[in-house]
């Protein structure tokens, strides 16, 4: 049977590029989403992912939604921790609940997934594990403490995790993406949007496609030399 794999935040932007090159290349898969119940079944009728809502900042609810979607569907080989929010604000106006939503959300998301699948890939000595980070966790950006501490912290906890997995022949990397295409991405202003993309050698944003073939690599059986990397995908933008 074809491996199943669990992608956050999967059934928009990234997310949805993801779960539907992994469905392409032969994969199941199961998107999980947070609130809009209308996108995500619009999303499940036109590619035939199941989504399974859930909030991956609860420890509790990643869990039991494991639990759930293994029930149904069978082990989870593969999980895409995507799912991620901005809370954007300086410093001088960022407050403590933006910060704790960010780093529960992007990061604590992290933790609490790999935990939920963590003893399963060790018993079937099978596991691929890719974490999306961000080229502002590797360079920073104005505005964004929270958000370039949760990134910068998935590199730290990929390489950690990688250690721990590779006796167990499961996989631990993360993919960096730069400035994609994305629906909050176009709504950055037009000439900011402008320099922003002056600024990459390639000359254009990334696509949601681009950062999803990326993952497939990635996640592939034959990936199994791979751990512990970051996969930087930005046009050139930030060499690291």
């Amino acid at each position: 049977m074809a491996r199943l794999a669990l992608v956050t935040g999967g059934q928009r932007g990234i997310g949805a590029a993801i779960s539907e090159a992994l469905l392409a290349a032969g994969r199941r898969v199961v998107a999980s989403y947070a609130g809009n119940d209308a996108a995500a079944a619009e999303f499940t009728a036109r590619t035939g992912i199941p989504c399974v809502k859930f909030d991956v900042s609860d420890f509790d609810a990643c869990q039991a939604a494991v639990a759930r979607i293994e029930a149904e569907h069978g082990p989870i080989e593969i999980l895409v921790n995507n799912a991620g929010i901005t809370r954007d604000a300086m410093m001088r106006k960022q407050t403590r609940e933006m910060w704790d939503a960010v780093i529960d959300t992007n990061l604590g998301s992290c933790f609490n997934m790999c935990k939920a699948v963590w003893e399963g890939m060790i018993e079937r000595k099978f596991g691929r594990i890719v974490n999306i980070g961000s080229i502002n966790g590797q360079a920073g950006q104005l505005g964004q403490v929270n958000y370039a501490a949760a990134k910068s912290g998935i590199h730290g906890f990929t390489k950690a995790l990688a250690l721990e997995g590779a006796r167990y022949s499961i996989t631990v990397n993360a993919v960096a993406p730069g400035y994609v295409d994305t629906e909050m991405v176009r709504a950055v202003p037009a000439d900011v949007l402008e320099k922003i993309v002056a600024r990459i050698p390639r000359g254009r944003l990334g696509t949601a496609q681009d950062i999803a073939r990326g993952v497939v690599f990635l996640t592939a059986d034959e990936a199994d030399f791979i751990t512990g990397s970051t996969l930087s995908i930005n046009g050139g933008q930030h060499m690291y």
